[in-house]
Order: structure tokens, then sequence, then C-alpha cells
């Protein structure tokens, strides 16, 4: 979740701090996370742009930042200007934001949630200054900032944008409000390994690394290692996007990765009609090993909104992707705040615009739309999900069994079995817009692999709704 944008208030597109205001810590309350814990089966939460970043805002003993260098009113997340402190916005009393933060942690824990928070190594905003210096970003010596726009703001000489090190004019569409951290001098290292260590000190439990392939694998395998050695149940989730990276990034000792470019943008393209239903199998087939340390997702505050009227333009259609990418394998499944209710992120909040995302720029709240039935299908969805069969189970494609014909379309539908300690369960997701009745063929070795009886319900006539999916288990 971003807290900055929990919560519901009274807004206007583009407004300041002032105007719109802003979600709180203390907005997430024992109630809040008992609800996530006990409805929704989470084990973790993921709070974004708890780092103190750029702002337009003023807060006691913090001066704004140069308005033309921030995105928004709020600013970006990723646009740090203090490691190792919390941003005032999001505290009730911003000269005890610490405490907040600190008060945050212990509800999440005590609801018996661990705590995720983001580590941002590639970049920092471009007027950060302490703990760092020249040496540790890159100097374009001779060169001028041109920045996309006209401004009062002076660079000289430029140093390296976040996404575009080399280039001292970046574009509106780059990181332009960033610099890039220079891993060829050690004293990045040092400094970017302390970070991991203040945080873990607070209590945090895992974090979720920006834009690591950016980094130099090499630096993660040797700071973990310095984690583990102080706090070794701390886990890492990689932001990675390039699937031929997985390996090198699992190797530098990553937990999970995130797999954008595999079973989401496959489920993205499935569900757009681009790409058939039995794509998917050349997706998982491609992970191998590395299937347990995926994340799986389908939204993120980078993504589209599933209701949105870019993606499907209704959360009720994405319950066959759902059932897919929740059900498939062990992969943990992240599910963004507010795509539990439908939320479509069509709003016009200010700097992001009407894209089909929640901004995280702006100073605004969730639509407050609320689709109940889709709640309590993730409710039983993700219940499902955390019994021993799905969590610990093993999987079999059924695909190859099921060729087109009357009774199946591979274009349209997915079917997989999975099975745990005598226990099992058929899978068959409809992709297409209209209800189907399937059959479907599985072959003996499938109850042998999966260690469970053969049950004469998997064979009959199954009546899927359109964009959904049908669960039978054994009993």
């Amino acid at each position: 979740m971003l807290p900055r944008v929990f919560g519901q208030r009274e807004w206007v597109p583009g407004g300041t701090y002032e105007q719109n205001g802003s979600g709180k810590m203390a907005d997430i309350t024992d109630t809040v996370l008992a609800g996530l814990r006990d409805n929704l089966h989470v084990s973790a939460v993921w709070y974004t742009g708890i780092i103190e970043h750029a702002t337009k805002t003023s807060f006691a003993g913090i001066e704004p930042c140069h308005p033309d260098l921030v995105k928004g009113q709020a600013g970006s997340p990723y646009a740090i200007t203090n490691y190792f402190d919390v941003a005032p916005e999001l505290a009730t009393d911003p000269d005890k934001r610490m405490q907040e933060f600190e008060a945050l942690v212990a509800r999440t824990h005590g609801a018996g949630l661990k705590v995720v928070m983001d580590y941002v190594p590639n970049h920092v905003f471009r007027q950060f200054q302490k703990p760092f210096s020249s040496v540790n970003f890159y100097t374009l010596y001779g060169q001028t900032l041109h920045l996309p726009f006209q401004t009062s703001y002076c660079e000289s000489p430029a140093l390296g944008t976040g996404n575009c090190p080399t280039d001292a004019s970046p574009s509106k569409y780059d990181w332009y409000d960033t610099v890039k951290l220079n891993y060829d001098n050690k004293l990045t290292w040092n400094i970017m390994l302390d970070v991991l260590l203040f945080w873990a000190g607070k209590g945090v439990d895992g974090f979720r690394c920006d834009m690591v392939e950016l980094v130099p694998a090499d630096f993660f395998r040797w700071a973990f290692a310095q984690m583990r050695h102080k706090f070794p149940r701390t886990f890492f989730i990689a932001e990675v996007y390039d699937k031929n990276n997985y390996h090198r990034y699992a190797d530098a000792g990553f937990d999970y990765l995130y797999d954008k470019s595999g079973f989401y943008d496959a489920l993205r393209e499935t569900c757009a009609g681009n790409r058939p239903a039995y794509w998917l199998t050349q997706e998982w087939q491609f992970l191998g090993d590395l299937q347990p340390h995926m994340l799986n997702f389908l939204e993120n505050h980078d993504e589209q909104r599933l209701a949105s009227d870019f993606f499907l333009g209704s959360g009720r259609k994405a319950l066959a992707p759902l059932s897919v990418s929740l059900l498939f394998n062990t992969a943990p499944f992240m599910i963004y705040f507010g795509q539990e209710y439908g939320e479509r992120g069509m709003l016009e909040e200010g700097y992001s615009g009407r894209d089909g995302r929640t901004s995280i720029f702006d100073y605004c709240s969730l639509s407050g739309e609320r689709d109940e039935y889709l709640y309590e299908r993730y409710k039983e969805l993700t219940q499902l999900a955390a019994t021993p069969l799905f969590a610990q189970g093993k999987t079999y494609d059924l695909m190859w069994l099921n060729h087109a014909s009357d009774h199946f379309d591979p274009a349209n539908q997915f079917a997989f079995m999975r099975g745990h300690d005598g226990k099992g369960a058929l899978v068959v997701a409809n992709f297409a817009d209209r209800e189907v009745d399937v059959r479907i063929n599985i072959s003996d070795d499938a109850f042998a692999y999966l260690g469970i009886p053969k049950d004469d319900r998997f064979f009959e006539t199954i009546h899927i709704a359109a964009n959904d999916a049908a669960i039978i288990l054994t009993d």
C-alpha cells in the first residue's frame, strides 16, 4: 500500500498538501491490519513511500525541494532525499515521524504480519546531499544539465540522471528528478549497506529493492551477506524485468523476483486476446526451478489497474488471471491496495493524469468504489491460496492433454491441477467473455504425480462463467 494515498479525503487534482492532506501511518490501525490478515490472508505488508523523498511541501526543519525538479506536488517516493528518515507528510506530528513509523512497525508485527519497505539503491533525488559526495555520482564534466522544460534550476557540471547517467539532457520521460549512484566507488557500497542495516534495526523484515538491474549484482551479494550475518531472517525482493536476468539476481541472494516479463505480461496479453491461454505453459516452464522464488502479481504502483479502462474495465473480469496467478504455484502473490475492491485508477489526480494508475506523485486518495462481490471472491481465493494444498502442493499443467475440441478451447481456457498430502484440486480458468461448458482430459500419471485419488467430478462437464474460473476440490 501507499500510505500517502490510504484513507478517504476530499481533494482537488494537483492540490497541495495544505489543500488535500495526506494519508497517515496512524490511519493503518490494528483493525485495518487484522482485516488484511483475517480476510485476505495477508502475511506481509509492503509500505511504499516511507523514506523521506522529494516534495514541494515545507515542514519544520525540512525545506521544500526546487519545484521544477519535483514530479507533482507530493513528489516521487523513489526520489529519495534522506535515506535515514521518514517522509514527514505521513506523520500526524511530523516532529515525531520516526516514532510514528516505529509504532506502525509494532502494530504490524502485533497483527502477526511482516513489514516490507522500499530500498532504492540506484538513484537519489537530484538535490540530495548527505551522506553522499560527488564521487558517489556520475559527473558529466564540461556539460550543463538541460531539463526538458524552462527552469531556474542550474547544475554544472551535470550529474548523470537515474536511468541515463551519460546524458546531460534527459527527456520528460526520463527520471530527471534523480541522479544515479556510482557503484564503481566502494564508498557507495558502504553507505547503501548502512541504509539496510538502519531500517532492519527499526524492525523492517524485508526490502523490495527498486530497479536492481541498474545496480551490480555483486553489490547485492556482498550487502546481503553482511545483512544476514546480523539480521538472518531478512528477505529481499528484486524488481527485475528482463527474464534473462532472473538467475543472475537469484544467485546474488534475492529471495523473490518480480515475474513482470513472465506471468504478468503473459496473463495481460491473454486477457487482451493477443496471446492464447496455452502460452502460459511456456512462461512457467521458462522459470524452471525459479518458480517458487518469483513474486506473482496483477497490480502494483507501476502497472495499470485491472479495472481501469486501459486494461479490463472491470475488476470482475480479472477473476480468471487472478486464479492462475494466485493458485498455479507456491510463489507468493501480491495485492495492491484497492485491487480487491475493483479500484479503477481512472481519476485525474494531477501530475500523473488519467492513466489507469493510482498516482504516486500527487496528494490524493482512492476513488472509494467498493465492489463487495469482488471482495468476497478475493477472500475466498486468498483463503484457498493459504491452505497447504496451494501454498505447498505440487502443480500439474494439463494443457498438453487438452487440445482444441468442442469441449475445450486452449486459446481461452487454462487448466491445471494441484496436489498435497492426499488432497487435490482442479482449476480451470476461462479467459473468454462468454460462459462455457468444458470437459478436461486427465492422465493417470497426473494423479500419481500429485499423490491424489481419482475424482469423478474432475471428468464431468464443468460450467464456468465468463472471465472466471472453476475450482474443484477433492473430498
